[in-house]
């Protein structure tokens, strides 16, 4: 960080943030949960130590978990890195994941590319802003967005510690991007609270 004060929107040299690990709040996905028609067998491409995983598989979803990195997830697959990967020889019916913010892009544009039906990233609100994303946020897909009401909890960077309560909220804000291969039309906002 830049100072010594956490004010939850400073930003980490790239050097610091590694992997670009930071988990994600067990209620932005009971959230999702609520607001998404989530199908039966879904990949969490970047699954971490679980966050998301965990969730999903106690709503009774079966999660093909996957990561570049082992960081522990309860039966994930590590060293796979996604942006090479193909679509699996079995049916994968969703991809939800909280991506690396450096490569976003790169993981919306590949999840759209392999032909998984419903591809769910968990984005700041302010993907929504670049025009260098025009070919994946205006090309039709992208059916909705569910923004939060209320700024999730802190989410901390792998292996800094929770030097901030996780009940602290961010200075960010965040939504579940969601393209859904069958949507064609404009994208549907929604909000959503935790």
């Amino acid at each position: 960080m830049s100072s010594g004060l956490n004010t939850g929107n400073a930003k980490a040299a790239l050097s610091e943030r590694g992997d670009d690990l930071y988990e994600t709040p067990t209620c932005a996905v009971k959230a999702l949960l609520g607001a998404e028609n989530l199908p039966s067998c879904i990949w969490e491409p970047a699954c971490g130590p679980g966050s998301i995983v965990g969730v999903l598989r106690d709503a009774g979803r079966r999660v093909y978990a996957t990561d570049l990195v082992d960081y522990g997830c309860p039966d994930s697959e590590s060293r796979v890195d996604f942006l090479m990967e193909k679509h699996p020889d079995f049916f994968i019916g969703a991809i939800v994941t909280n991506p690396p913010f450096k490569l976003a892009r790169e993981f919306v544009v590949h999840a759209l590319a392999i032909g998984v039906p419903k591809v769910v990233m968990l984005l700041r609100l302010a993907f929504l802003e670049s025009e260098s994303r025009r070919s994946i946020l205006d090309n039709g897909w992208l059916a909705r967005v569910h923004v939060f009401r209320n700024r999730l909890p802190m989410m901390h960077r792998a292996g800094r510690g929770t030097q901030v309560a996780k009940t602290n909220s961010s200075a960010m804000a965040f939504a579940w991007f969601v393209w859904d291969r069958d949507h064609h039309g404009p994208t549907e906002l929604h909000r959503l609270s935790w």
